[in-house]
């Protein structure tokens, strides 16, 4: 005898609905979440693909002509992999040594550098940029100066005008990034392979090679992608550093199109395309890569205890090595943006310059025209951005994992698609669609809202995802036979069950939006500027001690916001954020 066919959660509801009678509003709420990821997702791309082949009578390739027949577009493409390539071997060598020394030796410390290691990711790109200006600027640099004093010489010991401050400023900012990454991998690796080699004769440095490494070889690998790609989107550092001496990467030369006279938006475009086609390139094959990695599985159902290696005597320069890092990337931007913030001009640091501190500097930011307004405004869209994406992606994650809904790969796809849009072509392709299909968004703060909606939405697709793998059919299918629909059924069961996936992403949106400058360089207009932008006015207007301590009351009001975010967090289950 056959069993009866138990229904899936939707078919329950739908049976329940036509009991009750009456419109079911599931599908009018799933398919509002389809058009708008749709929308948010795919129309910029298509319009800034149409502008790219726009002219002035139609139709042309005239800017793809002039992008790559123009000998300057070679010079173009070697900076910007030059750029990328030397920052993800610098962010990557430095997360690489101490993601191995925190989790594979017997460093004192490493405990409470691994919670200190967040700290680094609250300070803004633009703010850690002016910061490393000021220690290692030719003329104005601490650095610079101190060395000479010492050596009683006039050279110059750092120029991060160039390649290589560019390449070492925004590899010490990824670097947390790369240690969180590849810290994670060295921590759930067995270690009984690491200890058979010590036990045969092996040094550490040879089981590190030969042991560690290679097991970790696609967290390595995917670490690197996730780098490359972070770094040819990047635009802080190659605005404020390669700008002013002519050393442009597709970031910086989109910026500078746009605000050309009169505007190229045509050949901005085309660059943009090339930016894309790179990034969706390192996203791809990090995609690749994740799903073919099983055959590096060193995890099974043995449990096993981490044991670490024991570096004698060298655990103390290891040590020593957490410190110098964390002075490099935390201490020292932070005290130099302090001391500037203090002046009434800069001034390096000397007994004389003590006598002029003044608080001057925050007084003028407090009276400053636009910042409550720009305060104001990121909170709003910061709030409204991460609450409306985890709402947004919540629906999304019910279905692509919960329905048998044909094509829903294809929407899961669709809403990771943003993911492969750099912040300033983003902002490109959203002032080129409002431009163009005007619904009165233009110029004010709605497009910045978009711009963020559509920026951050695969992030919280990604913490909603993992959250709803874990909620089982059998919740749904209690609610329906109880007679809930699914509006009850979601609101009352699946967004509780969500909770900590849910607060984790709304907290990374919120922390991640109010930092946000290469997505809204290009939309902000008078009226609709948030703090980046209040810092990136003052950086242009030469205001250089303004800016410093606007920066030092941004750091730790983040900072303050960030704790605040860890304690919600323990409260409700969240483990990671």
């Amino acid at each position: 005898m056959a069993l009866p066919k138990l229904n899936s959660p939707p078919d329950l509801q739908h049976e329940a609905q036509k009991r009750r009678g009456g419109f079911d509003s599931k599908w009018l709420v799933i398919g509002t979440a389809i058009i708008l990821v749709t929308y948010f997702a795919i129309v910029p791309l298509i319009f800034l693909l149409w502008q790219s082949f726009k002219g002035a009578s139609g139709f042309t390739i005239a800017h793809y002509v002039k992008a790559y027949t123009n000998p300057e577009t070679l010079t173009l493409f070697f900076n910007s992999i030059q750029f990328a390539v030397g920052t993800t071997l610098v962010a990557f060598t430095i997360g690489l040594l101490l993601a191995w020394m925190n989790e594979r030796t017997n460093t004192p410390f490493k405990s409470l550098f691994y919670a200190l290691s967040i700290i680094p990711l609250i300070i803004p790109g633009i703010l850690f940029t002016v910061s490393w200006i000021l220690l290692a600027s030719p003329e104005i640099g601490l650095f610079n100066i101190a060395l000479q004093k010492l050596f009683n010489t006039d050279m110059v010991f750092f120029n991060i005008y160039s390649m290589g401050g560019m390449i070492w400023v925004d590899g010490l900012h990824y670097s947390p990034m790369a240690f969180l990454l590849l810290s994670a991998a060295f921590r759930s690796m067995d270690p009984s392979l690491e200890e058979s080699a010590m036990m045969s004769g092996a040094g550490i440095l040879k089981t590190a090679y030969n042991i560690t490494l290679k097991l970790s070889w696609p967290a390595i690998f995917a670490t690197m992608l996730i780098l490359f790609v972070r770094a040819i989107e990047s635009f802080e550092v190659p605005a404020l550093l390669g700008l002013p001496v002519g050393i442009q990467v597709f970031t910086s030369s989109i910026y500078k199109a746009i605000h050309s006279y009169p505007s190229n938006i045509g050949l901005a475009s085309t660059y943009a395309i090339t930016l894309i086609l790179i990034t969706t390139g390192g996203i791809y094959l990090q995609s690749k890569l994740s799903s073919s990695g099983s055959k590096y599985s060193t995890m099974t159902g043995k449990g096993f205890r981490p044991r670490t290696m024991d570096l004698g005597k060298w655990r103390y320069f290891t040590a020593g090595l957490f410190i110098v890092y964390f002075l490099l990337i935390v201490i020292l931007p932070f005290l130099v943006l302090v001391w500037s913030s203090l002046q009434k001009f800069y001034s390096v640091p000397t007994v004389e310059a003590l006598k002029s501190l003044s608080f001057d500097n925050y007084k003028y930011i407090w009276s400053y025209p636009t910042i409550g307004r720009s305060v104001w405004n990121s909170f709003i869209l910061a709030v409204g951005s991460a609450t409306t994406i985890m709402l947004l992606t919540a629906v999304i994650c019910w279905i692509v994992v919960k329905t048998n809904i044909r094509g829903r790969w294809i929407l899961d796809n669709i809403a990771s698609l943003p993911m492969v849009f750099p912040g300033i072509v983003l902002g490109l392709s959203i002032m080129v669609l409002y431009l163009n299909f005007d619904i009165g968004v233009y110029g004010t703060l709605w497009i910045l809202f978009i711009a963020y909606l559509t920026r951050f939405l695969p992030y919280g697709l990604r913490y909603n995802t993992t959250s709803m793998l874990q909620i089982h059919k059998e919740l749904e299918e209690s609610a329906a036979m109880s007679g809930a629909g699914w509006g009850t059924t979601f609101r009352k069961v699946i967004l509780p069950l969500l909770k900590p996936g849910f607060i984790a992403g709304w907290i990374y949106i919120l922390i991640v939006s109010i930092r946000e400058l290469s997505g809204s360089i290009l939309l902000y207009s008078p009226g609709s500027e948030v703090i980046s932008i209040t810092i990136w006015e003052l950086w242009e207007n030469g205001q250089y001690v303004q800016l410093s301590a606007l920066g030092v009351m941004f750091i730790i009001g983040l900072f303050i916001l960030v704790m605040l975010s860890q304690v919600l967090s323990k409260r409700y289950g969240v483990k990671e954020m």
